[in-house]
């Protein structure tokens, strides 16, 4: 069993930025792959970015505005969020894909407003 829990999040101006955290229950060098991902009121999940193998993958909506990275020794996944949008508010949460199994974390809510 892997569990996943996120922090970092809260209510943010527009333009502003936040650091999300995902910290890890076991060691996460070897994960294949890892994401976060995000879901407004009324909308469903979508991506926001994914890293696996030291390759990046992020939604067009939020490229050259936020960025993924982890930290090995600290077991612990980041989403760094900058030029926030009220667009960007939402529950986001983190995944870690470990064979055969996905497995998410209870999310943090985003909120963007003035």
């Amino acid at each position: 069993q892997v569990q996943l829990v996120e922090s970092g999040g809260g209510l943010v101006q527009p333009g502003g930025s936040l650091r999300l955290s995902c910290t890890v229950s076991r060691k996460i060098f070897s994960i294949y792959l890892m994401g976060w991902y995000r879901q407004a009121p009324g909308k469903q999940r979508e991506l926001v970015a994914t890293l696996s193998a030291g390759s990046t993958n992020y939604a067009d909506s939020v490229k050259g505005r936020f960025t993924i990275s982890k930290e090995n020794t600290k077991n612990t996944l980041y989403l760094q969020m900058n030029t926030l949008k009220p667009e960007d508010t939402a529950v986001y949460s983190c995944n870690a894909v470990v064979p055969p199994r996905t497995y998410w974390g209870q999310g943090t809510q985003v909120t963007v407003s003035s």
